[in-house]
């Protein structure tokens, strides 16, 4: 079952989608998740984490930033989606534990830049937007290597945004290849691999990274 908090933020009203833990224990940590700029908390990427991760013993909150909320169609500039973000940090701190920050494409620009302000415990950049398509000159890899605490990447080998060959490799951060992804993961028909096994790359990715950075 899925629990929805609605939060006032600075940058008006957010809501988050809970996905709680198995097993009837408290979480060992909470991995929150923001969504990017086109698209809501219903990314196939996101709802495959929340599927998989509670049986680790991880709650998974995905955020839906004020904007998205309230039904506009485009996304406000970095520093308004920051304010939600910081917004919404006390609910995911609440249940005292450990909390991973994370989110794809644009929701992974707002973790690393607030990773270390509002005291994560690691980065999961889902498809970090690391340039603008076809310019790569308008790099972004600062906010990525500047996230100053541990930083998972999961990047599809397609994906126009930056592919992972385009990755620093001495960026101090951990880097997981998703074959034949685009920047939403998705996979052409005729890959040598299944959607859903695509997505099976991703959470497994996930999945051994979280249990080694919670202990």
């Amino acid at each position: 079952m899925v629990r929805v908090v609605d939060v006032e933020t600075g940058a008006g009203g957010a809501r988050v989608h809970w996905y709680e833990a198995q097993g009837g224990h408290a979480p060992r940590t909470v991995l929150a998740l923001g969504h990017g700029a086109g698209g809501g908390v219903e990314a196939r990427d996101l709802q495959a984490l929340a599927a998989a991760l509670p049986a680790d013993g991880v709650s998974v909150a995905l955020v839906e930033q004020p904007w998205r909320v309230a039904g506009k169609k485009v996304a406000p500039a970095p520093k308004t989606l920051d304010v939600g973000w910081r917004g919404v940090w006390p609910e995911l701190a609440g249940a005292g534990v450990p909390v991973v920050a994370g989110g794809r494409s644009a929701g992974a620009r707002v973790a690393c830049r607030t990773a270390t302000e509002l005291g994560a415990l690691a980065v999961l950049a889902l498809s970090f937007p690391l340039h603008p398509p076809g310019r790569p000159e308008k790099s972004r890899e600062a906010e990525l290597t500047g996230a100053g605490v541990p930083t998972l990447v999961v990047q599809g080998a397609r994906d126009p945004f930056g592919r992972p060959e385009e990755f620093p490799r001495d960026g101090g951060f951990e880097l997981v290849q998703v074959e034949h992804g685009d920047h939403g993961f998705a996979v052409p028909k005729r890959a040598d691999l299944t959607q859903d096994e695509a997505l099976a790359v991703l959470t497994a990715g996930v999945r051994e990274w979280t249990a080694r950075i919670g202990k």
